[in-house]
């Protein structure tokens, strides 16, 4: 496809320009995507903060996303033009051990695109084929937009492998906990108590699936815990508020022998009572981003009704408001979930 095409870039903290640049050609194992739908998470955040301990500016950004293919590579054999679709934003090299033994998420020189390599923020986007996953038809491509945060939850709540009619702790309930507890019912949690120190966020969470809610602002984790399930306490407690004061919740509070798993990334560098870890023989187990089999449970979820991604909407903003979403989302901290940018807006 010849012409050109608007690409979002950061050239610095809190500053975002566009360019045309030429529409990239197609390679034989390639498909083009006509971008429609891109998500904002945590880490965005980070970057456009000037936070993120590794990027480098100017980037451009990109990586929870949904589109339509519009040109295929002469080598692709199983994709074609007009399919809806999302996208693993991963860079692996498939040569290092874990990449060698299917865990490719922990590749030891892993890029992911957006903030090592080029993301999708730009009208089209060439994608080597194998990094492309079909969307069902009912999906809608906002909802497309969120399969990758989802997919995220699906691969944390499955480093439990004894989740099926499991008691859970989810600690945080911002769009990775609230989606993270729908993962968990999704996969057979029995009861998931969820914690955060907003209300609006708590009464999210119980519409969407949390059995009990805590604002630990006003009630005590300890006693809440013992109320909700009794002195057996939670199988596994999922950490996914980043901070150290809900990781010492987690550690003081959790039944000896059991397992703590974070998902949060951690801004800064922790403060942890391995002492008391050592003493209760906790498991303290963690999760990476996630592989094509979460990508591929994560839409099977939504398609079957088990997960709701609508009610995470927030606010859409134009492609070129980019810079007004991230602002928004700095004035609206508690109430806002998931800021979609509508790179076509013609397209639901």
């Amino acid at each position: 496809m010849n012409g050109s095409m608007t690409q979002q870039r950061m050239t610095a903290p809190r500053t975002i320009t566009f360019r045309e640049v030429p529409i990239p050609p197609t390679g034989p194992d390639e498909v083009l995507v006509k971008i429609k739908k891109i998500g904002v998470c945590g880490s965005d955040i980070h970057v456009y903060h000037g936070t993120h301990p590794y990027v480098t500016y100017p980037l451009t950004q990109g990586h929870e996303v949904s589109g339509q293919i519009v040109e295929v590579g002469e080598c692709v054999k199983d994709l074609q033009v007009g399919q809806k679709v999302t996208i693993e934003p991963q860079v692996f090299c498939g040569r290092c051990h874990p990449c060698l033994h299917g865990k490719y998420n922990l590749c030891e020189k892993l890029k992911v695109m957006g903030f090592q390599t080029t993301g999708t923020a730009s009208d089209y986007f060439a994608v080597d084929a194998s990094k492309v996953t079909l969307l069902p038809e009912e999906l809608t491509y906002g909802e497309g937009a969120m399969i990758e945060p989802l997919a995220v939850t699906v691969h944390a709540a499955k480093r439990f492998p004894e989740l099926k009619g499991a008691n859970v702790v989810v600690l945080g309930c911002g769009p990775i906990g609230i989606l993270l507890i729908q993962s968990l019912k999704a996969l057979g949690a029995a009861k998931v108590m969820a914690t955060d120190i907003s209300d609006t966020r708590l009464a999210l969470a119980a519409s969407l699936g949390a059995d009990v809610v805590v604002n630990t602002a006003k009630e005590d984790y300890a006693t809440r815990l013992l109320e909700t399930f009794g002195p057996d306490k939670a199988d596994v407690v999922y950490e996914c508020a980043g901070s150290d004061i809900t990781m010492e919740q987690a550690i003081q509070n959790a039944r000896k022998g059991s397992t703590i798993i974070l998902v949060a990334v951690f801004g800064k560098r922790a403060s942890v009572d391995l002492a008391k870890l050592n003493d209760s023989e906790l498991d303290l187990n963690t999760s990476m981003m996630y592989r094509h089999e979460d990508y591929v449970d994560a839409i099977r979820f939504v398609k079957e009704g088990k997960v709701q991604l609508k009610p995470l909407q927030s606010a859409r903003f134009a492609f070129r408001d980019y810079q007004k979403a991230y602002e928004y989302i700095d004035n609206n901290r508690e109430t806002t979930m998931k800021v979609l940018i509508d790179v076509d807006p013609s397209e639901e």
